[in-house]
Order: C-alpha cells, then structure tokens, then sequence
C-alpha cells in the first residue's frame, strides 16, 4: 500500500439510492442521478460542493446513467422508464428538449461520443443504440445493434475515436465502429467469469479496464494490425487482449470502475462497501505483462453498496463516489511519498 483516500465532504439531498455520477468537462459540475427520480447538480462555493440545481419531471422511474456532451451545454439521462432525456441549457437554465424512445425497457447507460455528434445508450432489452445528434435539437437513430445476448450495463466511447464498447450481463464486452452506414461489432472481448458491469478506457484508448461480479478486474491492450507481437487480427480492425488480471481485492461485485487521465490511476467501487485504487508498477515496462498494484483502500467508504466512482477531469486525485445509502463524497487521493 502506497496512499491513502482522504474524505473531504459528504453530499447530500437525494431521497433514494444514486446510481451514477458525470462531471462536466471542465469539471465545475458534477451530475448525480437517482431512485428518487431527480438529477442533482453540485457546484463549488468557497471550499465547499453544494446543490445548485435539482432536475425533475423528465422521467417516470429511477434515472439510471447520465453523461454529459463534450462541450458542457447538454445532460443526457437514462432510465428505467425506457427513455432518455437531453437537458440543454442553452436558454441559461436546464431544461429537457428531446425524449429518446425506442428501448423495450430500462435503459441503464447513456454516453456521448467525443466530438459530441453521437450519443450511444444500452439497455435491459439486450440493445446498444447508436443516435446521431443533427440541427435543432433533433435526435435520429442511426444503429440498433444486438450483438449482446443478455442485459447491456454499460456503454462507453473511445476518448479519441467513434469506437464505442459495451459490456453485458452475459459477461462479455463487445466493441463496435461504423460500417458503411450502418454499425457493427468487430470484437468480442470474454475473459470475465460473470456479469460486466463496467469498462474505461485510459487516456491513450490503447487500454481499457473493466469489472465485473466475478469480483475481478481485467486490463486490456489494443493490438493494431501488423503489431510486432504477432497478435492475430482481422483486415483493418485491431484486436483487444486481456494483459493483466486483478483478483483478490474485492470480496464482492465490482460495480463501477474509472480510469484517471489526469494521474494515471483506476478506481473501482463495489458491493463489499470498499473503494479501492490500483496504479501500474513503473517498474515492469512491458505493455504486454503489466503489473498493478493496490495503492489505497477505503473500507466502508459508505454505509452501504458504492454504485459508482469518477475521477475529477482536471483536478488532480479528487475522486467522487455514489452510494446506495444516497449520500455522494468526495475524495482526495493522497499517493505515499
């Protein structure tokens, strides 16, 4: 162990469980999404986050996902109620300008696309939708895809390309791209042992860590056609390979997972009530057999299941957590000297 998690304030506000947290790019708000049905969003005032704004009327269920558009004027939120919500706030305050139907059922992840023209969601109902954001407010399906055999928990692009990856309660990760004008999947990453239930590139995008109820974490490396290691791909599309295995950590599912690119580190939340901090050891250089380590842990971080984590976007080692007892703290992450 070489750090610690430091707790500098613990929000609250929500009536229910919260699922997710989302910072705007710029990392001046931070979204929070609950049972209770409502979006809260904090703001900094002195040293102190508080509730700026709460967000209701825009859905009949838990609000499960939201994701904010690259350029911080758009909120997008899913939800149990089988739709998804665009908040604007172009006119000044947020308001819900478009509804996103077509999900059979609950939708558990919203994301949007790096250049902010593609906005993906996944669901109870086995689908990955792909949506491209054109003129005035006006939201057109371009993808349905299924691919998956099971539940979608999660959808998330690549930090610098349209290539977007989703993992699935049938404990694989699929990763798809646009195939003329349509989309399609051109990888299959298996590996996990039960339910995925989240996945995050690194800053690169040449690597991804993902979670799962197995109770373990996988590292990923991309392998381009023609790499110098020999890894076999098909045509122009490259090919995902687990690298690394973290067991032994988590005594429960591992719920949500985040990798930092400001200081390089993933955080994971889970079940067994733990936030936990793994770090590569710089001392092993090959991309190939990396070796992470636990770095920190926090034992009860919250009273009950932590659902989710996020690094801050700028700010070094701040970290938010989310939790089942409807509280969200924030952290500091202190790296041992």
């Amino acid at each position: 162990m070489s750090g610690r998690l430091e707790l500098l304030q613990t929000l609250t506000g929500h009536e229910d469980r919260i699922w997710s947290l989302s910072w705007n790019p710029s990392g001046t708000l931070l979204a929070s999404c609950s049972g209770d049905k409502t979006i809260r969003l904090w703001g900094k005032e002195g040293d102190q986050w508080v509730c700026k704004t709460i967000l209701e009327d825009g859905h009949q269920r838990t609000i499960r996902s939201v994701d904010w558009s690259p350029n911080g004027m758009y909120l997008a939120s899913a939800s149990f109620d089988a739709t998804v919500c665009i908040w604007d706030k172009t006119s000044g305050e947020f308001e819900c300008n478009a509804t996103l139907e077509g999900h059979e059922n609950e939708v558990k992840s919203v994301a949007y696309s790096p250049s902010g023209s593609l906005i993906a969601t996944c669901g109870r109902d086995k689908s990955v939708w792909v949506w491209e954001v054109q003129e005035d407010d006006e939201y057109e399906c371009a993808s349905v895809l299924h691919s998956h055999s099971q539940d979608v928990k999660r959808v998330t692009w690549h930090p610098h390309k349209e290539i977007l990856a989703s993992c699935s309660y049938d404990d694989t990760i699929k990763l798809y791209k646009e195939d003329d004008d349509d989309w399609s999947c051109f990888d299959t990453l298996e590996g996990h042992e039960s339910t995925v239930w989240a996945i995050s590139f690194d800053k690169t995008g040449d690597r991804m860590v993902s979670c799962s109820d197995d109770k373990t974490l996988r590292i990923w490396q991309c392998y381009e056609p023609g790499n110098e290691e020999g890894v076999p791909t098909h045509g122009s599309d490259p090919k995902w390979k687990t690298v690394c295995v973290l067991s032994g950590y988590h005594d429960r599912t591992v719920y949500d997972v985040h990798w930092s690119f400001v200081i390089d580190a993933i955080a994971t939340s889970s079940g067994d009530d733990c936030i936990r901090i793994f770090q590569q050891d710089p001392s092993v250089g090959d991309k190939n057999q990396p070796t992470f380590h636990q770095v920190a842990v926090q034992r009860k971080a919250h009273s009950q299941d932590v659902n989710g984590v996020k690094w801050h976007p700028k700010e070094s080692g701040l970290l938010a957590s989310c939790s089942d007892d409807g509280t969200i703290n924030m952290w500091r992450f202190i790296p041992q000297d």
